[in-house]
């Protein structure tokens, strides 16, 4: 339970970490060898100089007791105070008590010492940090002493304190910038991980420690693999495009000369299907969402140029609502292809269309509801996966589709470092598409 509630408070970077990690300790050992020092060095040196200074002042009480008369006392004890560098003057019946500052620790060594071996002393003041005032009783009357407050207490007992933080101070400093130059490797690493993985690849050289090195190896590794993979995918699936293209012609050129007839047309629709399948076999090895660079570009604006070319189209689409206002680095021709397969999709299932974009601080958020009927939510997960078709809800006969829709827009998202949700629209019934972006 505490752990969990103190790992609320814990930074979550890794500089923050590796801070709290370096300060943590040598604070601790700031704070255990202060109060040791205090407690054990300066109590103990302050205990033994107020026992010696307790035994000047016992000499110059007791030369008030021997003296002829309480006069002759007092004006030899006055002449010994004198020569022990102590001021002394008759008087202090006034004296209310004891008293110090509250943060002057040694005080309270000074003051317990001192009422514990002279008998008639009434009050110890020591709220001036640089005098120390006693007021004692005597048989023959009352008198005050004063003397230097270093010579019953350690002299400049913060120095070492100052010391002891300079230093901590110092070597925190020297060990986070060697701390700095190891983190800095894993930063980069992380920097180019998150890029491969919204679709950037860029430049990262292996540095840092072995262990370090070692990470930076597996992912260059890795990250050649999978960009060997999605080229021989690409390659390989437009070469199987290429090759089937000319039979396919063939076959659309011999039943264009076989004349009319229903056979004839139902095979040139059947010759259709299997060309829209292979282009859409092509479209999605290619993944376009992974190729060229990232521009600045407006969500907003992208959402209203796809929205018009819809409503050009004939099609009932509007935008409902565009909150916020910003860029992002993105791949606008990616996103606009996602927009297009969203709105496609909720057009060709649906009467109306309505489009919104709420712009954050970290990520954009597209949705599109149509008034369609939707998707079931067992179902949802699997109308993402690739060549999937639903039915009877959504049949394919609708949309002459290959079920490459969502899995390409999900992609898409993927490659910007976002998501695609499916869920139902509360407004209009239908499906609800979220498509989440990283800005």
């Amino acid at each position: 339970m505490f752990f969990a509630w103190l790992k609320r408070f814990m930074p979550n970077g890794l500089y923050g970490r590796a801070a709290l990690i370096l300060i943590v300790p040598i604070v601790t050992i700031q704070v255990v060898v202060s109060i040791i020092f205090v407690q054990r060095y300066f109590s103990d040196v302050t205990l033994q100089m107020a026992r010696n200074m307790r035994v000047e002042i016992g000499q110059i009480d007791a030369t008030i007791r021997t003296g002829q008369t309480a006069e002759a006392g007092f004006s030899e004890a006055e002449r010994l105070a004198r020569g022990l560098d102590i001021r002394m003057w008759r008087g202090g019946a006034g004296a209310a008590g004891d008293a110090r500052v509250f943060y002057d620790f040694s005080g309270i060594v000074v003051t317990r010492t001192l009422h514990q071996s002279l008998a008639g002393l009434r009050a110890v003041d020591l709220s001036d940090l640089s005098v120390v005032r006693l007021v004692i009783d005597n048989p023959r009357g009352t008198y005050e002493l004063a003397f230097d407050r270093n010579r019953i207490t350690a002299r400049n007992p913060h120095q070492l304190l100052v010391y002891m933080l300079a230093t901590g101070l110092l070597m925190t400093v020297v060990a986070f910038l060697f701390l700095r130059n190891q983190l800095r490797p894993i930063r980069r690493l992380s920097q180019a991980a998150e890029a491969f993985g919204r679709g950037r690849s860029v430049p990262y050289r292996i540095s840092g420690a072995a262990e370090v090195r070692a990470a930076g190896a597996a992912f260059l590794d890795m990250r050649a693999r999978i960009e060997r993979h999605i080229e021989q995918r690409t390659l390989m699936l437009s070469g199987v495009s290429h090759d089937l293209r000319t039979p396919l012609t063939r076959l659309k050129l011999g039943l264009a000369m076989l004349g009319d007839g229903e056979d004839v047309a139902a095979l040139e629709r059947d010759v259709d299907d299997m060309r829209r399948m292979l282009d859409g076999f092509l479209a999605f090895a290619r993944s376009e969402a992974l190729d060229g660079d990232t521009v600045e570009t407006d969500p907003a604006q992208l959402l209203r140029q796809a929205a018009n070319d819809a409503q050009r189209a004939g099609q009932m689409v509007t935008i409902r609502d565009v909150e916020g206002e910003g860029t992002a680095q993105w791949r606008p021709r990616a996103i606009r292809r996602a927009l297009d397969n969203l709105i496609g999709n909720a057009v060709a299932y649906g009467r109306h269309t309505e489009l919104s974009v709420a712009i954050l601080d970290r990520a954009v958020r597209y949705s599109v509801e149509d008034d369609g009927p939707g998707i079931p939510e067992e179902l949802r997960d699997e109308a993402m996966k690739p060549f999937s078709r639903l039915e009877p809800a959504r049949n394919q006969d609708r949309t002459s589709g290959v079920g490459l829709g969502l899995a390409i827009t999900a992609d898409i998202a993927r490659s910007h470092g976002g998501s695609l949700r499916l869920g139902r629209s509360e407004r209009l019934g239908g499906l609800k598409a979220e498509l989440v972006l990283a800005r």
